[in-house]
């Protein structure tokens, strides 16, 4: 099928940059029409005007902060309101701030709980009375750090175990009402990760040297793409070499 998602509605938060954005486009160019959300509003506008150019999706632009539930409301909401309904709901927000636990303030500590859990939680909360409507899919980005220990960053994995345990969680709660729940899983991804405190990882690593967010971005295309009853409960995009490291 050339547009899989044709007739479907998708939000993406986290679409300013990196795998969100490449998500977006992708999504669009499967069909769906797309409200994009993040803080940099710019950005977002920037991209929705590629989208339009390049596809026939309806995309809107919703500045958002995932931190604040009220906002993650009114993001669902006016996707909703907007396009009729909600099929495709990707938690993608996510940040590192690489310290270590000894030397980790309370704020960079709640900066990155506050994204990776709250955010993760408000936005599905929000949307999961619209994918029962629509049977759809509620996909987290979770990380091999929600796998395998992260010496480096302990807080930063922690929140990937709970996002994937939740996911998986969710998964079982709602399946049963027809909700397809993911949790896309990778190691090293060339975006603006990192950049929070240091530099980031699309400057750390060479192209082909690790995963590409155009690589992410299919694999969360490939579980959305799933019919009932299949859901793909946990994809790891690993790189090759990277199990060796153990």
């Amino acid at each position: 099928m050339e547009e899989p998602l044709e007739g479907q509605t998708a939000v993406v938060t986290g679409a300013s940059s990196g795998i969100g954005a490449a998500t977006a486009r992708v999504l669009a160019e499967d069909g769906a029409d797309l409200t994009i959300a993040a803080r940099r509003e710019a950005r977002l506008e920037s991209l929705a005007e590629e989208i339009r150019e390049a596809t026939d999706s309806d995309v809107a632009v919703v500045p958002t902060d995932v931190t604040d539930s009220e906002a993650v409301a009114a993001l669902v909401e006016a996707t909703v309101d907007r396009f009729g309904g909600l099929d495709i709901a990707v938690c993608n927000a996510g940040l590192a701030v690489d310290e270590p636990v000894s030397e980790l303030t309370d704020d960079e500590y709640r900066l990155m709980t506050g994204v990776n859990v709250d955010g993760m939680f408000y936005t599905a909360r929000e949307s999961i009375p619209h994918l029962v409507e629509s049977e759809g899919h509620l996909v987290f980005l979770g990380s091999m750090s929600g796998n395998h220990p992260r010496p480096a960053n302990p807080v930063y994995a922690a929140t990937k175990w709970w996002t994937r345990g939740f996911a998986i969680s969710l998964q079982a709660s709602i399946g049963e009402d027809g909700v397809a729940v993911s949790c896309i899983n990778p190691t090293e991804v060339r975006t603006e990760f990192g950049s929070e405190s240091g530099t980031p990882s699309e400057e750390t690593f060479e192209p082909g040297e690790v995963t590409e967010p155009i690589e992410v971005a299919d694999a969360i295309a490939y579980a959305v793409r799933q019919q009932p009853p299949n859901s793909v409960t946990s994809l790891d995009l690993y790189r090759r070499d990277k199990l060796s490291h153990f």
